[in-house]
Formats: structure tokens, C-alpha cells, sequence
């Protein structure tokens, strides 16, 4: 119990300088930005597979803006892959503690084949963050292979 307590914290206090980083670099004279909005492939060149940081990847890549698009590339299930699909968690809480019972899947299986599935960090009436998670084997993706992050998009 004291480990899962230990494990939280730890992913909270990431998650929270995270965004502490991001107002900052925003906020620090000479900081520049493009105004046109990015694509990014998540994992770079690991993609989106089980057992990479993805939550290091977003802080190595922070800050997102809104209409930055996200590319999610991950083989199709085979005999020799494992099946990946990408869900959008409701809140922190479902977040640390990989709670899919709200989950809403935005990819299937298959569609992060070839270029990759897109998604676009649209502006929401709440100003809240993505979480995003790879809720295969119920989970355990997201509890052990580390596929998991959450991203804040700022205004340009």
C-alpha cells in the first residue's frame, strides 16, 4: 500500500511541475513559439508500444499548444505484436490509477497503422487536460507498459 501511495505522489508531482515548466517557458522573456501549430509523434521513434515513459516524452516535448496535432503510430495486432489502441481517461484520478470504466477509446487496434492515427488538441469549454492511455489487457498497459501521459495545451 505504502508503494502505491509513494507511486501516485510521484506521478502527481511530475504531472504538476510539468505545467508549473510549461507557464514558465511561456512566461520567460525571448521565449519564442511558432504560431503554426506542430505534429508531434508520440515516442518519436519508439511510437506508441509498451514499456516507453510516455509521460518523460510529453515533458521532453512540452509545451503543446491547442491545434497541435498528435500522432499515435503503433503496429496492428499480429501474431507477433501485442494489440495497442489509444483512450482518453475523464479526470487525474481515473489518470493514476489507469480507471478505464470511463474511458473513451479515440483509436482502435488498427488504426494507428501506416501514417498513424491524428488527434488534434482542440479547445474545450473546461479548461482541463488530455489524459491519455492505451487501455488494452484492461489496463495493464497503462498500470506496467508506462502508456500514459497527459498533456495541457496552452493558447498561442
Amino acid at each position: 500500500m505504502g508503494f502505491k501511495f509513494a507511486e501516485r505522489l510521484v506521478l502527481l508531482l511530475t504531472t504538476a511541475a510539468s505545467l508549473v515548466e510549461v507557464s514558465l517557458a511561456n512566461m520567460t522573456p525571448g521565449h519564442t513559439h511558432s504560431s503554426a501549430p506542430k505534429k508531434f509523434i508520440v515516442g518519436e521513434s519508439q511510437n506508441w508500444k509498451f514499456g516507453v515513459n510516455y509521460t518523460d516524452w510529453s515533458l521532453k516535448n512540452a509545451p503543446f499548444y491547442y491545434n497541435d496535432t498528435l500522432v499515435f503510430k503503433y503496429d496492428p495486432p499480429s501474431n507477433t505484436t501485442f494489440p495497442h489502441s489509444v483512450s482518453l481517461l475523464p479526470n487525474l484520478r481515473s489518470f493514476l490509477n489507469c480507471d478505464l470504466r470511463k474511458a473513451k477509446m479515440i483509436a482502435n487496434q488498427t488504426q494507428g497503422a501506416g501514417n498513424g492515427f491524428n488527434f488534434v488538441l482542440k479547445k474545450k469549454k473546461k479548461k482541463k487536460p488530455y489524459y491519455f492511455v492505451c487501455a488494452e489487457r484492461d489496463g495493464f498497459h497503462c498500470k506496467v507498459g508506462l502508456m500514459k501521459f497527459a498533456v495541457s495545451p496552452l493558447h498561442r
